[in-house]
């Protein structure tokens, strides 16, 4: 590997088919060891802090639940609003033999699988916070300087089809991580060692291939966390195009998040199904196979038509008529539907969009922070939405709310694309 320290600049060579492919099972692992705890073993320590039995909630019981999920959800989101562009402008500052983004690889995922493992031996409010904390800052730090990548190293044409590797892993991680829990019967301790292995197992051989030859001092100034703290508002009000497209990909997640983050109950305690765990996996199937084909597809095609645009407009949209869908017809029929739906939409979105993103970059000697700022937009709707859904449900009366809520966030998500103006 080149040793040769070089000034950050425009990618212009298309990465090969294994760099894609070393990043994309990167991502698998990421997804994999963030969204199985957070879709199963977690909120089971919840449960058993609160005395609950998380297979057999009375309706009076789940808004405890998920409010208590929520809180430490809550709280881990404030940690990533920060680790996201600290790390990402740390990133853009580093100088040494590793690379640029290369020990930020390295150290986000060994935080981040550590954490993990110390999950499973908490059995306090205040250990289960500091440890998933933990978990979501290395996870942050981690996705900070992969995502930097595709603006560092990806040339525009690629960058759909790239993005798409970022999105579509996201969905097959967790389906993957839930079905190897669930199907043998791991309690915390040794499920949340078995993601922390499977983490590093495979994120490690895309670090040790990459090509990230270190970069000299470009004229930025030392590191201020102050002026990092300003530039996440200072940024998106300055740049016209950054701001408009984190506004939207904000809308949009949170639209996701309140759509699909309340599934359980909506089948319990809404349409009352009698075997709502076994319906959530297939409805979860059905979502999970529309937004990896989305993904790909959308990605692919942005790359040959050379837009962006459409393509958000269009996954906001969708997003919107799917929850429309279950507000107007709460059926389980109409659900499946909507699941199959908002996978299309939220595919298609997540497909583009870190496309669209690393083209309204203010500056290309700062994109690990000004990315990080981006994921944030990520990672805090994920987090909050349990929260935020139970809250509306609980003030409205009723999952109708919820779905009008979801569907009113994804169409202006949609919509906010259409002020961006320097990316067709």
């Amino acid at each position: 590997m080149s040793t040769t320290s070089e000034q950050p600049q425009v990618a212009t060579h298309q990465v090969s088919n294994r760099w894609i492919s070393l990043f994309a099972i990167s991502w698998l692992g990421i997804w994999l060891a963030q969204l199985t705890p957070f879709q199963l073993t977690l909120p089971e320590q919840v449960n058993d802090l609160l005395g609950l039995d998380g297979n057999n909630l009375a309706e009076s019981q789940w808004h405890r639940s998920v409010i208590g999920f929520g809180i430490v959800s809550g709280v881990s989101a404030i940690f990533a609003l920060i680790a996201f562009p600290v790390a990402g402008s740390l990133s853009d500052r580093t100088t040494g033999r590793l690379g640029r983004r290369r020990p930020w690889i390295f150290s986000g995922v060994a935080l981040f699988a550590i954490a993990l493992v110390l999950m499973g031996f908490q059995h306090t409010w205040v250990g289960l916070a500091i440890c998933w904390s933990l978990v979501i800052t290395g996870f942050s730090v981690a996705s900070s300087a992969l995502t930097a990548l595709i603006s560092d190293q990806v040339p525009v044409y690629q960058r759909g089809v790239v993005s798409s590797w970022v999105s579509a892993p996201q969905a097959i991680g967790v389906v993957i991580g839930v079905a190897v829990v669930s199907l043998l019967g791991l309690s915390p301790i040794p499920a949340y060692l078995l993601v922390a292995v499977l983490l590093v197992v495979c994120t490690l051989p895309f670090a040790f291939y990459l090509q990230d030859p270190p970069v000299g001092d470009h004229g930025l100034p030392s590191f201020n966390l102050r002026s990092v703290w300003n530039e996440l508002w200072i940024s998106p009000l300055r740049e016209r195009d950054f701001g408009w497209t984190l506004l939207g990909r904000i809308l949009v997640n949170i639209g996701n998040a309140l759509g699909t983050s309340l599934l359980f109950f909506l089948l319990q305690f809404g349409l009352h199904v009698a075997d709502p765990a076994d319906k959530v996996l297939t409805l979860t199937l059905v979502y999970t196979v529309c937004v990896v084909i989305a993904a790909l597809v959308s990605g692919r095609l942005s790359d040959r038509l050379r837009v962006r645009k459409p393509f958000v407009l269009g996954a906001g949209v969708l997003q919107g008529f799917a929850a429309i869908v279950i507000a107007i017809q709460p059926t389980l029929t109409s659900t499946a539907i909507a699941a199959g739906l908002l996978g299309a939409g939220f595919g298609c979105f997540l497909g583009v969009d870190q496309a669209l993103a690393t083209q309204v970059l203010p500056d290309a000697a700062t994109t690990g922070k000004d990315l990080g700022i981006m994921n944030i937009a990520m990672a805090v709707p994920q987090a909050l939405g349990p929260l935020i859904g139970a809250f509306v449900v609980a003030w409205f009366g009723g999952f109708t709310a919820l779905y009008v809520a979801s569907a009113v966030f994804g169409i202006l998500g949609g919509l906010s694309v259409l002020r961006v103006r320097g990316v067709r």
